[in-house]
């Protein structure tokens, strides 16, 4: 009878840990829109894609028709760096813009790097916002930080304290897919409305690196 004892005893020992593995896990979380944005643009890394001037109001027309150019360039899993160039003639360039798109503790956050020929940095650069909401896989909006606001004071921008950036990315494979970069201001300010689409459908050769780069 003590024989049998022990005997069950060290069966059912045994068949803990064994039940225990075969517990289901915790299913893995849902990723976030944001998530699945920042994983698109992660895609991108590397490449260079050709675009152009979709909108058309009187403050841009030096740019409509030029070809531009956005490559990411510089990727962690954190951070995004996209230099924007622009063509200003046969074989001259401007290479002044980068975006920057970071994760940050509460959503992403885009900002501008801005730099001379010369690579020094302008008097208006870093600027922009950070997301307030979730947004979508294909869209996120950036809001003007309080950093900004102050810079666009400082320099004379007073109309730029509203600005809203947008940055729109398709799911990979798709056809028509695009990259645009997008800024808007209400009618209280001045009704801007400025838009860059990029063609993901095929990319093209990688650019010289931006000015300062």
């Amino acid at each position: 009878m003590k024989q049998s004892k022990l005997i069950f005893a060290a069966v059912f020992f045994l068949c803990v840990p064994l039940a225990a593995c075969d517990s289901p896990s915790t299913p893995a979380p849902e990723p976030s829109p944001q998530d699945l944005f920042f994983e698109r643009l992660s895609l991108l890394c590397g490449k260079a894609y050709a675009g152009t001037l979709v909108s058309d109001q009187e403050a841009d027309a030096d740019m409509a028709g030029k070809p531009m150019i956005m490559h990411a360039a510089s990727c962690d899993l954190n951070e995004i760096q996209i230099p924007f160039h622009i063509a200003e003639g046969k074989s001259e360039w401007d290479r002044s813009r980068t975006w920057i798109i970071t994760r940050t503790d509460q959503g992403l956050r885009l900002k501008h790097r801005h730099r001379h020929e010369d690579g020094s940095l302008d008097d208006v650069t870093n600027y922009g916002g950070d997301t307030e909401s979730e947004g979508t896989a294909d869209r996120q909006e950036f809001p003007v930080d309080a950093e900004s606001i102050a810079s666009f004071k400082a320099n004379g921008l007073d109309q730029s304290v509203t600005n809203v950036w947008a940055i729109e990315v398709s799911e990979p494979g798709q056809g028509d897919a695009k990259f645009a970069y997008e800024l808007r201001r209400p009618e209280s300010a001045d009704g801007r409305d400025f838009r860059v689409e990029f063609d993901l459908s095929k990319s093209i050769a990688v650019p010289p690196a931006p000015w300062g780069g």
